[in-house]
Parts: C-alpha cells; sequence; structure tokens
C-alpha cells in the first residue's frame, strides 16, 4: 500500500514538473525553477526507491539544486506580484 502511495507521489511530481514545463515555455521563464525543481524531486525518488547506484553526493548535491531552482522561481514570482 505505501508503495504505491510512493509510486503515485512520484507521477504526480512528473505531472507536476510537466505543467510548469509548459507554464515556462509559453512565456513565463521563471517557473523553469520549478520545472526543475520537481524533475529533480522525480529523480531523487527514483533512485530511492530503486536502490540506483547514485552517491549519496550526487543525490544531495540535486536536492540542494532542486532547493535553489525553487527559490529562483519564487524570488521571480514574488517580483512579478
Amino acid at each position: 500500500m505505501i508503495e504505491n502511495l510512493q509510486f503515485v507521489s512520484i507521477a504526480l511530481e512528473a505531472v507536476i514538473a510537466g505543467i510548469f514545463l509548459v507554464i515556462a515555455l509559453r512565456g513565463k521563464t521563471f517557473m523553469l525553477g520549478l520545472a526543475l525543481t520537481f524533475s529533480i524531486y522525480v529523480v531523487y525518488d527514483l533512485a530511492r526507491q530503486f536502490a540506483w547506484d547514485v552517491s549519496p553526493v550526487a543525490l544531495f548535491g540535486g536536492f540542494f539544486v532542486a532547493t535553489l531552482a525553487a527559490l529562483y522561481s519564487a524570488v521571480k514570482l514574488y517580483r512579478r506580484l
């Protein structure tokens, strides 16, 4: 049951990344940060779920990049308000 929820969560993260990417491609480039963030979340979660041979440094580095990308989008969005 919990494993199924994990796959649903990963699928939803991928859908969210896709939506943000489409928005970014329609001219709202500040959404690229959120598209990148959720794309990294998908890779991170898949790597953990399937025990891919990825170094912890790479995983945590990717997670840090995701955080910076989200911050970029948040700041750009804030400035547009």
